[in-house]
């Protein structure tokens, strides 16, 4: 039986279609993967005061449910360093259609992966993983495994990637916590089949990977029809 606070989550969204991004990661982060410190602020002055607690850099976006790709709109803003940029980068973001708020995160840094999965009408929860960076759609270096995973079968996937020696530290460049990134993949993993009755498909596009482990930068989860939604 679907759990009522995805069940909630669901008819809260429904209208959209998606689920913002605030929410998504508050998700993510319940299912233990990490996700960057972040506040929704709802006016300059909470932006400015979470900042205030992190510290700079920080990344703003834009929050607007008719805005779902982000950084085609001009709804991320990177690299923010003093409260005058934040500031301008508020104004910014409020001028964009449907806006409900700004996302004000801290900066993760780290090799760029893409997480993602979807509901396959034949094999149902599917999980693929792939070194991300401005070259993954030319390169498209992606694998794809049935959900759930185990631990052993995660470490199966990401030996699939054509770059995989990029994990483990390729030419004097560090790898990345491993132990860390195959626990990320088991729990998203086992998010997916929680969220079967709901969701479309879940994209966390980048998940930057570093020695210190693996942080959800971006998240965005797609939703089942109202219907679909309704019989779960």
């Amino acid at each position: 039986m679907l759990k009522e606070d995805y069940r909630q989550l669901a008819e809260e969204y429904a209208a959209y279609g998606w689920v913002l991004e605030p929410a998504a990661k508050e998700l993510l982060g319940r299912a233990g993967i990490k996700v960057p410190a972040f506040v929704w602020a709802a006016d300059e002055s909470e932006a400015l005061s979470f900042a205030d607690r992190v510290g700079y850099p920080v990344v703003a976006k834009v929050v607007s449910p008719e805005i779902l790709h982000k950084s085609e709109a001009g709804g991320v803003i990177a690299g923010i360093a003093t409260p005058g940029e934040l500031r301008q980068a508020v104004a910014r973001l409020s001028g964009l259609p449907g806006y409900r708020g700004v996302l004000v995160e801290e900066t993760a840094s780290g090799l760029e992966l893409i997480l993602g999965a979807k509901c396959d009408q034949q094999f149902g929860p599917v999980v693929m993983a792939g070194i991300g960076g401005t070259g993954v759609e030319i390169y498209q270096d992606t694998a794809i495994r049935m959900a759930p995973l185990d631990e052993g079968q995660a470490g199966a996937l990401l030996d699939c990637l054509q770059g995989r020696e990029l994990l483990r530290g390729h030419r004097g460049s560090p790898g990345v916590d491993m132990a860390g990134l195959i626990d990320c993949l088991v729990r998203f993993s086992r998010l997916i089949m929680e969220l079967e009755p709901i969701m479309e498909s879940i994209d966390v596009n980048p998940l930057m990977c570093s020695q210190s482990g693996c942080t959800a930068a971006d998240a965005r989860i797609m939703l089942r029809g109202e219907e679909e939604i309704g019989r779960a």
